[in-house]
């Protein structure tokens, strides 16, 4: 299926999984906003006729700019146990960012301690562990680079608010398009050119791989790197 808000990747009787348009909530918020929670929902009920409520949790989220793979659970025990795996470091997490400068090396490690400010829903990373701070890893390394843009592969080792985008920014490779964390540019759809582009796990109930890849937006500075998205 796919309409403007997502696209179905993978789905069983314990998990839907899809590609999230940018611009597009993870779940609701004081907004009031439709969110990708609700949407899915809808579809469910669409789809199998359902005439009652639709049970589908939220394992994960991704901000509201950003694009890719997000993971649901149809049922409680699935949501349970993948949340499991997220909390013990059981899934691997795979993102592409189109940056507007080149990193000082192809590839690397990035460590910071970062502490939010919820106010102002605003991360600050630091060297150094500061009071309240959570302790925030990730690898990069440069995909290749076209018209003065460098395409960085992300893994992060930690899932922590904003952590790629205030991490990269702190290399001195903003994101494009995130004017909160150092570009001065937005792109004209709101979005920031950050992508989910990966989850690998175990099932959690049958216990087997899962590998659930997301295309690109076919949009936006994304179409300098289409041919790469295999």
């Amino acid at each position: 299926m796919e309409n403007t808000a997502f696209t179905v990747l993978y789905e069983d009787n314990h998990l839907l999984i899809v590609n999230k348009s940018p611009g597009i909530l993870s779940q609701g918020d004081v907004s009031g906003d439709a969110s990708l929670v609700d949407l899915c929902k809808d579809y469910i009920k669409e789809k199998f006729a359902k005439p009652g409520a639709v049970f589908l949790g939220l394992v994960h989220r991704l901000d509201r700019p950003v694009s890719g793979v997000v993971a649901l659970a149809r049922t409680t025990k699935a949501l349970q146990r993948m949340n499991e795996l997220f909390r013990n470091k059981e899934t691997e997490k795979v993102y592409w960012a189109i940056v507007k400068n080149k990193p000082p090396f192809p590839e690397g490690t990035l460590r910071h301690w970062l502490l939010k400010d919820e106010k102002k829903n605003k991360t600050t990373a630091f060297k150094n562990e500061s009071p309240g701070s959570q302790y925030a890893e990730l690898d990069y390394r440069v995909l290749t680079s076209v018209a003065g843009l460098w395409l960085l592969e992300v893994h992060p080792l930690t899932g922590r608010p904003h952590q790629i985008r205030v991490q990269l920014s702190s290399m001195g490779c903003p994101i494009k398009g995130d004017l909160k964390y150092g570009d001065t540019d937005p792109n004209e759809d709101g979005s920031i050119c950050l992508h989910a582009k990966q989850l690998s796990f175990q099932h959690p109930v049958k216990k087997i791989p899962v590998v659930v890849k997301a295309p690109l937006p076919r949009m936006g500075l994304w179409k300098y790197f289409l041919k790469l998205d295999l």
